[in-house]
């Protein structure tokens, strides 16, 4: 099964996307904050991850460019509402693989997912 880290503080939005998530036959771990999500991707593997920038802890590009320092590798899409050409940009920049601004459709966020990890193959 397909592991994925959720990192999403907003506990209504977690609950959606992990129910979502493992009906679509995905295996979604939730972390709520920045630490948690670090701590997390260092002890397992997962094959993709799901980022919100607005993380109460820490900014959530923070925690995509600590992950990349830490040379992990594994693909990261942005979840936000940050909807600016300047963030999309900044989130490219720190590693981001893909960016989804919210609100989105879930069935494109399942797409965009399916095409990542396709391209991890």
């Amino acid at each position: 099964m397909t592991a994925l880290l959720v990192v999403e503080d907003e506990d209504r939005i977690a609950s959606f996307l992990v129910k979502g998530l493992r009906a679509r036959g995905f295996a979604p771990t939730r972390a709520a904050t920045g630490s948690e999500a670090l701590a997390l991707a260092e002890e397992q593997p997962f094959d993709l991850v799901l980022l919100d920038l607005g993380l109460p802890d820490m900014d959530g590009l923070e925690v995509l460019r600590r992950m990349r320092e830490r040379s992990l590798t594994v693909p990261v899409i942005a979840v936000t509402a940050r909807d600016s050409v300047r963030d999309k940009t900044r989130a490219f920049e720190t590693g981001a693989d893909d960016y989804l601004t919210k609100p989105f459709e879930f069935d494109e966020l399942v797409l965009r997912i399916r095409a990542r990890l396709k391209d991890e193959r």
